[in-house]
Parts: structure tokens; sequence; C-alpha cells
């Protein structure tokens, strides 16, 4: 994913895992009804909410704005929201009816438009465009203790997380006969799956197991659901037995949640989960779960964390896998040195040894990795890089602005962001490839490019994500 810059001088373009921002919640933000009641910032093109104030700051640089933003609507014209059981119109604020509480569908909240570019042309942008750009700032408020329900045979399990900020802990509450892993908690039988589901790729008698790791894209304003719609036609083609998400935000893990695939899956994040966060990771899995966890690691400035599943394979074999959206590069005045490497190295190195005491254990995900700048993956003893055990020979581009036609226009980056890590007693990697690397047929978008002194419009094909997504094998020993 990219986010258009634009300058007098030149067009500057920087991929959106290097540019983060917090996710604007379209459930969770009142829209307005035109355009003109949003303003964009001329140093940062962030488009700010409208606001009663006089002199209105922008939320992401600061920076101020060169005129007053138009009046704000009467109260009669603010967009609100029929609710489907009650009729009560709601503000578009909340995402649950004011009078019975039943959750707004996704096509009562995206009736308004997303967020869409500035529009301005290149005379009208300040010449400092391209030069703000600030990290994700930790969340202050306290994670709301979330409700779980796993399903076990004709038992209904509540479960009670709570994820206390001050000490970065998991406490959990909840029934007995359960396996406790610091975080989300699952019976110890694990999930029961419908006569006729296979676990593992090879049905009965398991030898093989996929793993599918994906940065879906949270840029919701660019063809969202028919991203995701293609993202489950891969996940239906390929039958991952365990599925690892990056970037995923409260409307894409509703358009999830809706799919015809879902119901294959156990899901490490609940409906009142999603609705915490801007964004976050998540796990899915067909194996029978005996923990899903999640742990802050030490220093984030993004908030970013790490995720684990541990789940029972047939054949009384068991296995971790762990993803993470390691912390991005973010450069930004003054020195464009903010590139987070030593927090990433850390993150890395903290998450490998938590998970290292597992004798089979994949740990995969957006790493924002770069050779270069962060050197090698500090993997421990006996850790191996599936991708250069088994294709070293090829660069293994996750995010490639070249070969992804959706990001041509961009400054040019091809970089191994995604991997996967093991470290295997009782399997072996057996293959790995790319996935998502087509365009999506007959879907385009128009993006606008400045050459020079004029603003060209390319008309560009729509991928299922900005990153390509990975597929791992693994098979008994």
């Amino acid at each position: 994913m990219a986010i258009k810059l634009f300058s007098t001088a030149a067009s500057l373009t920087f991929p959106s895992h290097l540019l983060h921002r917090p996710i604007i919640n379209p459930r969770k933000t009142c829209y307005t009804l035109t355009v003109q009641m949003s303003w964009a910032c001329k140093k940062c093109t962030f488009v700010n909410p409208p606001t009663p104030s006089q002199k209105p700051t922008c939320q992401i640089c600061l920076s101020p704005s060169s005129s007053s933003p138009p009046p704000s609507p009467a109260s009669s014209s603010i967009p609100k929201w029929s609710c489907k059981a009650c009729t009560f119109l709601n503000a578009y604020k909340n995402s649950n009816c004011e009078v019975c509480d039943t959750r707004a569908s996704i096509s009562s909240l995206s009736s308004f438009e997303d967020l869409t570019d500035t529009g301005l042309d290149g005379g009208d942008l300040d010449s400092s465009v391209g030069s703000v750009f600030l990290p994700l700032q930790r969340c202050k408020r306290k994670r709301v203790e979330d409700a779980v329900e796993v399903n076990q045979g004709s038992s209904s399990f509540n479960v009670v997380r709570e994820v206390k900020s001050s000490d970065k802990r998991t406490s959990v509450s909840g029934s007995s006969n359960f396996n406790v892993s610091g975080g989300v908690e699952v019976p110890d039988k694990g999930m029961n799956v419908s006569e006729g589901t296979s676990f593992g790729s090879s049905g009965v008698g398991l030898t093989t197991l996929k793993i599918l790791s994906y940065n879906v894209w949270f840029r919701e304003d660019l063809e969202v659901h028919k991203r995701m719609k293609a993202l489950g036609d891969l996940i239906q083609q390929h039958c991952p037995d365990l599925i690892c998400f990056q970037e995923v935000t409260p409307n894409i893990y509703d358009i999830f949640r809706q799919s015809s695939w879902w119901k294959m899956y156990q899901s490490s994040v609940s409906n009142q989960m999603a609705d915490s966060r801007p964004y976050f990771c998540m796990q899915l899995s067909k194996l029978r779960v005996k923990s899903f966890s999640c742990k802050p690691f030490g220093y984030s400035a993004m908030g970013r964390e790490l995720c684990v599943a541990e789940v029972e394979v047939p054949g009384d074999k068991h296995l971790v896998v762990a993803t993470s959206h390691l912390e991005s590069p973010c450069p930004g005045p003054p020195n464009w040195d903010q590139m987070y490497s030593k927090e990433r190295v850390d993150q890395a190195k903290e998450a490998l040894n938590l998970l290292n005491k597992n004798q089979n254990v994949i740990f995969c995900g957006d790493m924002n990795w770069d050779d270069k700048l962060d050197g090698q993956f500090p993997l421990p003893n006996k850790w191996i890089d599936a991708w250069e055990e088994l294709r070293p020979e090829e660069n293994g581009w996750t995010y490639d602005t070249k070969s992804n036609m959706m990001l041509s226009g961009n400054r040019k980056l091809q970089k191994r962001l995604d991997r996967f890590l093991c470290s295997l007693h009782d399997f072996r990697v057996s293959k790995i490839e790319m996935i998502g690397m087509d365009a999506i047929p007959g879907l385009s978008y128009i993006k606008e490019k400045k050459v020079r002194t004029e603003i060209k419009k390319l008309e560009l094909p729509v991928l299922p994500s900005d990153h390509y997504g990975l597929l791992l094998t693994i098979c008994s020993q």
C-alpha cells in the first residue's frame, strides 16, 4: 500500500507501512455529508474531520489550517443510520443502537463515502508536503473486557479476557476445565468441527499442514470489499489449516465474519475485541486450539504485540504458531532517521526468546524487515528461515512496487517484509509460495500522480493487498 504526497518540486510516495497514522474506524466516526466539511492538511495531506474550533489543527502533524473550515451542519443534517430492529435513527458515532443496542450492519455504516484523496492540485499544497510523518502512539486507554464464546458440542464456555496495560500482563477469569496460556482461553479438547470437515490438506491421517500469513492492507477506501472477497477466494482455493492476518480493521473483520469460509475456522479475536482497536493481528485455525494468547512487546510506539496459537495436531503432536506486525519504519523530520530498527530488532529477539522453548514452533507475519538496515534476522540455533531454506535463489519480495502494478507510481521499494521462521522437531518445511500476485479481473482504480507541473491520472489494477501472501506447507517427519 502507498500514500501519495505532492510537493511543488517533486512527487513523493511512500508505502503505507512506512507511514503509520491511526486508522479511522467508520463505525466510530461521524461522517460528513459533503467533502467541503472536511479539510486536508497542507503538510501531511491527512483529511481531517470537521471541527467546531475557530483555528483547527491537523490531528496528525498539529499544523494549523490555512483557513477556517465551513460551518458545521445543523443537527438535523447530521448523517444517521436506521436500526433494523427498532428503526431508531442513530448518529454514525454509535456502532450500536441507542434504544435496543442492536449492532449496526456494514451496509448501514458504509452508505457514506470513505475518506479519499484530498483532490487538491499541486498549487494548493504546502511546500513541505511529505515532511511530516508521525508514528502511531500507544493507546492510553485500557482495553475493554472482551467476552469470548467457544462452543464445544452442546456446552457453551464464556471467557473474560482483560489485558492490563499497566504491567502488560494478561489476567483471565472464567469457567474451569480450561488450559490457560496467558490470553484467550479455549476448552482443553479444543473446538468441535462438523462431520465431513478434515484437519489438514490431506484429510484423515494428517501428514501435511498449510499455514497462511497475509498482511491484508488496512486501506478501506480502495475496493476493500472486493479485495477481501478476492482474498477469501484464495483461502477457499488453498484451504490453509491456520491463517495469520495482519492489519485487520474492525470493518475487515466484519467482512471476513460474513464470508462463507469463516465458519470453518476458530478465531483468536471476538466481535468485542475487534471493536476495541483501529487495526490488529488475528489468527484462525481449523485445528483443535489449546489456547490463543497475546503479549504486548516490552516497547512499541505503535502498540505492536505477539499473538500465539497453540494447536493440537492429529497424532498427539503440538504446534505453536505465532504472528506479529513488527515496528514499522516511520521516517520524519528533522533528520528523517526514525526507522525504528532497534525497536524492530528488539521485538524480534523478544518474540523468539518467548517461542524458543517450544519443540514445534512457527513465527510468521509482517516483520517489516530490512536486511541492509536491520542485519540478519536474529534466529537462535536450530531455527530456519523457510524461504531461504526452500527457495534460496529467489528474492522473495512480498512488497514489490514493480511487480505489484497496483503500486505503480510509488517510490521504488522491493523488500522481503513477510517471513516464516521455524523451529520444528516433529515436522519439516516442504513448500513455500507467494499468493495474491494476480490482479482482480475487471477491477481498477484511478491514482493521481504529479509529473513535473501537471497531475496525471493513472488507471491501475487492483490486487488483494499491497503485500503478497505467504503460504507454507509443513510435513510430519
